[in-house]
C-alpha cells in the first residue's frame, strides 16, 4: 500500500504564496510520474502540474509562470511552489502518484483559498 501525505495548504491574500508538499510511503516500487490536482467546488479535479521520473514537467496554461513543481525523489516528495496567487486558484489540491506499473495513488487532499 502507498501513502500521500499533503501539507502546506491554507489562506492567503491574492498575490500571495504557498508552498504544498506530498511526501509518499509505502510499497514503492518505482514511480513514473508525481503530480498535482485541484478541484474547486462544482467543477471537475483538473490538472495542475506534474512531474515524471526524468524531470520532465507538465503545467496547466492557467498557472504557467506562477506555480513550480520540483521533487526529491530521494525522500520521494513532490512540492509545488505557489506564487502570485489569484482567487481562481482556490481549491482543493490534490498530490497524485503513477507507477511504472501505471497505478495511480491520490492524497487526501489540501485547502489553498485565496481572498481577493
Amino acid at each position: 500500500q502507498v501513502q500521500l501525505v499533503e501539507s502546506g495548504g491554507g489562506l492567503v491574500q491574492a498575490g500571495g504564496s504557498l508552498r504544498l508538499s506530498c511526501a509518499a510511503s509505502g510499497s514503492i516500487s518505482s514511480i513514473a510520474a508525481m503530480g498535482w490536482y485541484r478541484q474547486a467546488p462544482g467543477a471537475q479535479r483538473e490538472l495542475v502540474a506534474r512531474i515524471f521520473s526524468g524531470g520532465t514537467t507538465n503545467y496547466a496554461d492557467s498557472v504557467k509562470g506562477r506555480f513550480t513543481i520540483s521533487r526529491d525523489n530521494a525522500k520521494n516528495t513532490v512540492f509545488l511552489q505557489m506564487n502570485s496567487l489569484i482567487p481562481e486558484d482556490t481549491a482543493v489540491y490534490y498530490c497524485r502518484l503513477t507507477m511504472t506499473s501505471m497505478r495511480t495513488y491520490w492524497g487526501q487532499g489540501t485547502q489553498v483559498t485565496v481572498s481577493s
